[in-house]
């Protein structure tokens, strides 16, 4: 997959298969067009996904993006969505960027997609161009889970509540998140259990403060651990956002690695306790509880 980072930096000749949007989460619904615009691309047709910025309050960070599309789509665009793509006339946009620019032969887009000022771009605006610029249109209805359509707003809710079993199911994968493991306090290891502290990327969303199970990959190995997601109020007063986890089986020294977690279960809401000891006793009990989590539910611990 070739990655792109602005509009004016793609230099391909010939025809493409585009859908555009923010695309934040890649959720089940997001999947859908990307799956249509797979189905176009051939050795005539690179599948192009053309991805607006974001940047505060993001389920995903650009490089967990680029991530999950490698080997989906033949290129990935990052755009920024500047003042100038907001205001652009919307013809404007489709004649000037879509047409001569990606000389899209096929557009993907989801029923709400809107583009260019005033937001007056829309799937029956590209319907209606498409006999002019030769291209085709495919609109793709939203995709369902419980009968409620799934957005990025759902999943943000979901997360908001603790409820990562939910995100998952809307994403279609356990939502997670990757940081370097950082030297703190050492507290968990002399309490007799250590730790590992990652900062979560400044876009990234956290789920709701709290213990959760989790999946941690260090050295390309999936382990179970127990996590605490939040600004651990009971020992600092930095407010500092932290993923703390222990990990069970793990004996080697992670400082200064990269590690992922993935959430896969809430256990209960962050708490500032009254003393380190009574914080001791609520750790054993979440060390309890990840134990008998994966007891239930094994973590393949080969490399993924």
């Amino acid at each position: 997959m070739r990655y792109i980072t602005g509009i004016e930096s793609y230099t391909g000749s010939g025809p493409t298969a585009v859908t555009l949007g923010k695309f934040d989460g890649l959720h089940r619904g997001h999947q859908k067009l990307v799956d249509k615009i797979r189905e176009y691309a051939s050795e005539k047709c690179e599948s192009v996904l053309c991805a607006f910025d974001m940047h505060r309050d993001a389920l995903m960070t650009n490089r967990e993006r680029r991530e999950h599309l490698e080997g989906k789509v033949d290129c990935l665009i990052e755009y920024p969505f500047t003042e100038d793509v907001r205001g652009m006339d919307a013809e404007a946009f489709v004649d000037q960027i879509l047409y001569r620019k990606l000389h899209a032969a096929h557009i993907v887009v989801g029923t709400d997609f809107t583009f260019g000022h005033g937001k007056k771009g829309t799937p029956e605006l590209l319907k209606k161009l498409s006999g002019k610029y030769g291209f085709t249109v495919d609109v793709i209805e939203k995709e369902r889970y419980a009968g409620t359509v799934i957005s990025s707003t759902y999943i943000r809710d979901a997360l908001a509540q603790g409820d990562v079993k939910l995100a998952g199911e809307l994403l279609g994968y356990p939502y997670e998140m990757t940081g370097i493991v950082e030297h703190g306090k050492q507290l968990g290891r002399t309490l007799g259990f250590p730790t590992m502290n990652i900062e979560p990327a400044r876009e990234k969303i956290m789920p709701r403060f709290g213990v959760y199970a989790c999946q941690v990959k260090i050295d390309g190995k999936w382990y179970g651990a127990v996590g605490n997601a939040g600004i651990k109020p009971t020992v600092t007063d930095e407010r500092k956002r932290l993923l703390e986890v222990y990990v069970y089986g793990y004996e080697g020294d992670a400082y200064g690695k990269e590690i992922t977690a993935r959430f896969c279960d809430f256990e209960r809401p962050e708490t500032k306790f009254g003393s380190v000891e009574e914080l001791k006793d609520h750790v054993m009990r979440d060390m309890r509880y990840g134990e008998r989590y994966f007891q239930e539910h094994p973590v393949s611990y080969l490399v993924h």
